[in-house]
């Protein structure tokens, strides 16, 4: 089996430790829950953008995702929701098959921020999420190994969040730390250690070029925003008129030919600029499972909730792992590797809300 070695540090001792973490998934266990058959997907691959029919691709691209309901008529869109929904059930409908699948084994839970945990709003630095959010995602922590794994670099995601019980794994994974509040791991009985792993840190001078360059050239147009988020960039063009999609794209393009080394995807209303390592959300759950010491465990069951599409690789890697399951966030019908789907963040912190509690009586019942 291929393997991949990484480094975490203890941040306490100065102790780098070497992490050998599988790149292949385990055979499939028991209570496993089937994901669709996977849709393909665009994605923007590369940066080289020749001519106005390019262009048009990437704002096509753009507008796919960043779907809407309003070019639907009411009947049209409500007919393709009855059909979508039936191949990826609410998972609050749906709560008693996944818990029943999860028993005898270890639940790990995985968390988007942004239109998972807080509602997608216009001013990303006012993504505030509810008190009672934070403690529902408390009261969950404390219950199951919990992560937030977002495109948001770490110490913007924990101003909003602020709960130190939590792995957090930021800039789409690439930077990585464990809870600086010790807990003890269900069925393992020992404290977790504080993980610190930074796969893309050599690219930091050059993002933080970038950044400057795109801060400059996106002036102009008016209501976008450029986001440093430590690894990757994030440009938000929720604000700006659709019209100027295109001329936003020709100014993103001017900038990255000259940095091969950096790849472009999309998201909700925003383009992501990131190192082309071979890293995402995906890996970042499983190198998380290996610090758990769960990563080769048949009695694991990591849930992962997110909306965009970048999680999307956390989808696709549990169903090749076989595995848990992904819950998509989303009111409109997508494309996607989950299996079940939740419309809003409310209904994510109903979900969760009912996952602490049937951990709790089932705690009752043992005694």
């Amino acid at each position: 089996m291929p393997q991949q070695n990484v480094v975490m540090s203890d941040t306490k001792s100065g102790i780098n430790t070497a992490v050998t973490v599988a790149q292949k998934p385990p055979a499939v266990p028991r209570g496993y829950i089937p994901y669709p058959y996977p849709r393909s997907r665009r994605v923007l691959k590369n940066l080289e953008i020749n001519g106005e029919q390019r262009i048009n691709a990437w704002v096509d691209s753009m507008r796919a995702s960043s779907p809407t309901n309003a070019k639907s008529t009411p009947s049209l869109a409500e007919e393709q929701y009855k059909s979508w929904i039936l191949h990826h059930p609410s998972a609050l409908d749906m709560f008693e098959q996944i818990v029943d699948a999860s028993k005898g084994k270890q639940i790990v839970m995985f968390l988007d921020y942004d239109g998972t945990l807080s509602p997608i709003v216009d001013d990303p630095d006012r993504a505030f999420m509810s008190d009672s959010m934070r403690q529902t995602v408390r009261k969950l922590a404390r219950s199951f190994p919990t992560a937030i794994v977002t495109g948001r670099c770490i110490d913007k995601v924990y101003n909003f969040v602020r709960l130190e019980e939590l792995y957090y794994a930021g800039s789409h994974g690439m930077d990585i730390k464990g809870p600086s509040k010790s807990f003890k791991i269900n069925k393992q009985d020992k404290e977790s250690e504080e993980v610190v792993f930074q796969p893309a840190s050599e690219f930091l001078p050059m993002i933080d070029e970038v950044y400057q360059q795109l801060v400059e050239k996106s002036k102009s147009t008016p209501g976008a925003r450029v986001e440093n988020n430590k690894f990757c960039i994030s440009v938000h063009f929720r604000c700006v008129d659709e019209k100027k999609w295109g001329e936003l794209a020709q100014k993103v393009r001017s900038v990255l030919k000259e940095y091969p080394k950096l790849r472009l995807t999309q998201g909700r209303k925003v383009l992501e600029i990131r190192p082309t390592i071979k890293w995402d959300k995906g890996m970042a759950l499983e190198f998380l499972l290996e610090s758990l010491g769960l990563a080769n465990c048949t009695d694991v069951f990591p849930i992962y909730i997110g909306d965009d599409k970048t999680d999307e690789d956390a989808f696709k890697k549990l169903r090749d792992r076989g595995q848990g399951l992904g819950i998509l966030v989303s009111k409109f019908p997508k494309d996607t590797s989950a299996s079940y789907s939740l419309q809003e963040p409310n209904e994510v912190m109903d979900f969760l809300q009912r996952l602490v509690e049937w951990k709790q009586v089932r705690a009752r019942s043992r005694v």
